[in-house]
């Protein structure tokens, strides 16, 4: 357990490959994300689903040049992001989202490659060695792993055991499980022992730091309602 974000992201060094987890705005790890601002790293390459918008989450860190490279799947509610793909500012390598979730998927598990139908016949497939089995070709993919992994679950324990809601269930659980080192915030943190073992989604093996979060937003990226 940590004081705080600032505490957690102390050492994330320049050129830093970084996770970030959450599923558009749902499930961010919204504090690490704003003591990384404060912090002023710069060069890194960020593995999320998708770049957060122009005025919040990875958005943010966008707007202010920290980033240099994206590894996505969906980026398509920022400005920001459009344009410095397009001017050549920012690296973006983009990924089919079960491509993605596998990848990181598999760098936890420790499995160095698989393969996967998606992709093939595409821009995706470029470079990459391919192979058939029962008359269908798949591509082989290479895990992702990263330096440290930022995710953030809904509660938590002292000993890193994690329990998210709802949608931030994508992307959290996996990246926890693929970052050297895991910095988890969680809105409510309580002492070793008071959760229920069956409902942990990340046991607390996979968390080096862990604290208590304040002021979620919990934005949303297209709010749809009834006239």
């Amino acid at each position: 357990m940590v004081k705080g974000p600032d505490v957690a992201v102390a050492d994330i060094p320049d050129g830093a490959v970084l996770m970030l987890g959450g599923f558009g705005l749902c499930g961010i790890p919204e504090n690490s994300i704003t003591a990384l601002l404060k912090k002023g790293v710069r060069n890194l390459t960020c593995i999320s689903n998708n770049a957060g918008v122009d005025d919040f989450g990875i958005g943010l860190m966008l707007k202010t040049r920290q980033v240099i490279k994206m590894i996505s799947s969906y980026v398509g509610e920022n400005q920001e992001f459009e344009r410095q793909l397009l001017s050549g500012e920012l690296a973006v390598e983009l990924i089919p989202q079960g491509t993605l979730a596998e990848r990181i998927r598999a760098g936890g598990a420790g499995i160095p490659a698989f393969l996967t139908p998606a992709g093939v016949g595409t821009e995706v497939a470029e470079g990459k060695e391919t192979r058939d089995f029962g008359g269908k070709t798949y591509l082989l993919e290479s895990w992702l792993k990263a330096d440290f992994a930022l995710v953030k679950a809904w509660k938590g324990d002292t000993a890193g055991n994690l329990i998210y809601k709802g949608t931030a269930q994508n992307f959290n659980p996996m990246m926890a499980a693929a970052g050297k080192i895991t910095i988890a915030e969680v809105e409510e943190l309580v002492p070793a022992g008071s959760l229920d073992p069956s409902q942990i989604h990340t046991p607390g093996i996979y968390v080096q730091r862990i604290f208590q979060g304040s002021d979620y937003q919990k934005r949303i990226e297209q709010r749809t309602i009834r006239p």
